[in-house]
């Protein structure tokens, strides 16, 4: 536990969020990596705990509690080898509450982010395309302004939670013509009329739902427009910071926990007389990932404290995304080869945990697009500035 950031209370945090863990959400962690479908007791568990409620204020039902809450929220949730429940649950919290925390009018935090708050509304947020991730301003999805609705049309991919939630903060052009500047969110209840949900089957994340959704027609009361109009845009390249560093947290944190448990292994595994851990050329790797991963942590928290402050940090978090998710995969694909043919059995960890981390160098802005957004920044000079609502 690293001092100069992490507290007495958080430490009774940490040790409190892991019991919980253990014994709430690991005994059906099996069930539901194979269903892909997480009962909805869960949900409400985490919300009587508190843990859905970590960045939002008392007033609505939260705890207001800073950053390193969060981060130990999302290291914990990487420690019981199921990225795809980590995943849920963060996706909830840290992507579609964070906008409801954000921008949503008194009204709407009444109806959407109180019950996010408690467990008992699933959030999701739906931003990529089909045709398009990253190039937010490309996106096709419509919100045509007709009296008193907006009517909804076109689709979004890759939707965590989009199956199975209740609600969807929705990106969608109210003025196609305007380019980034037409685009604005929306708050459209998952059962609404015209909406519809393909499950998509993915390589790792198994115990989570990702959807493919369409909108036909879809009305939704004018009332659901969050924050301004033309804002969109806006709204969601100030999101992309935290998203991104909630991602880099991710990587240490399961890189952590893979070389925990690969350590324990080749202490306890023996050829030729002698435990696996003794042989220097596997000795001498594990050091260097360990080393890794310790730097880009520590990295990892200084940006939790500059954001902590109010600093935008568009740079750094995705130098923490870029990196950790790197990082992590180089760690999994070793840690599995030390574990020699164990590490391609399902009964042992390492199998998910391949699958689940390589979903890190793609989600949330590919290595490829991040690598470009910091050319242009070292390189071009872009400058990034926090955007003003």
């Amino acid at each position: 536990m690293n001092s100069v950031y992490f507290t007495e209370e958080h430490q009774l945090f940490r040790e409190s969020l892991r019991d919980f863990l253990q014994k709430e959400v690991v005994p059906h962690i099996e069930k539901w990596e194979k269903t892909g479908a997480i009962d909805r007791f869960i949900w409400e568990k985490f919300g009587e705990m508190g843990y859905f409620g970590l960045n939002t204020p008392e007033e609505y039902g939260g705890l207001g509690l800073n950053l390193f809450y969060t981060t130990i929220f999302l290291e914990e949730l990487q420690k019981i080898n199921s990225g795809g429940f980590a995943a849920a649950m963060w996706a909830h919290e840290y992507l579609a509450m964070t906008y409801l925390n954000k921008i949503a009018n008194p009204d709407q935090k009444k109806r959407y982010l109180e019950p996010s708050v408690m467990g008992q509304k699933i959030g999701c947020l739906g931003v990529t395309e089909p045709f398009g991730g990253s190039d937010v301003a490309g996106m096709r999805t419509t919100a045509v302004k007709k009296g008193d609705v907006y009517v909804i049309n076109g689709s979004k991919t890759f939707i965590t939670n989009g199956v199975y939630g209740d609600y969807i903060v929705l990106a969608a052009k109210t003025d196609p013509s305007a380019g980034n500047k037409g685009i604005s969110m929306l708050l459209v209840d998952r059962n609404a009329k015209g909406v519809s949900a393909n499950k998509l089957n993915k390589l790792g994340w198994r115990a989570s739902d990702t959807a493919e959704l369409a909108f036909d027609n879809v009305e939704v009361p004018v009332g659901n427009l969050m924050g301004e109009e033309g804002k969109g845009f806006v709204y969601i390249m100030e999101a992309f910071a935290l998203e991104r560093l909630v991602m880099g947290i991710n990587a240490h944190a399961r890189s952590e926990f893979a070389l925990e448990y690969t350590l324990k292994y080749m202490g306890e595994r023996e050829t030729f007389g002698k435990s696996i851990n003794q042989y220097q050329a596997l000795r001498h790797r594990l050091v260097d990932m360990v080393a890794e991963v310790e730097l880009i942590k520590h990295y990892n928290y200084h940006v939790v404290a500059q954001m902590q402050k109010g600093s935008y940090m568009v740079k750094e978090a995705t130098i923490s995304k870029l990196k950790g998710t790197q990082i992590a995969d180089e760690v999994m694909y070793n840690c599995l080869q030390f574990l020699g043919g164990y590490g391609y059995i399902e009964d042992y960890p390492l199998a998910r945990m391949l699958r689940d981390s390589r979903l890190g160098p793609i989600g949330g802005g590919t290595s490829e697009i991040l690598k470009e957004i910091l050319s242009k920044i070292i390189i071009d000079k872009k400058e990034y500035k926090k955007p003003t609502n």
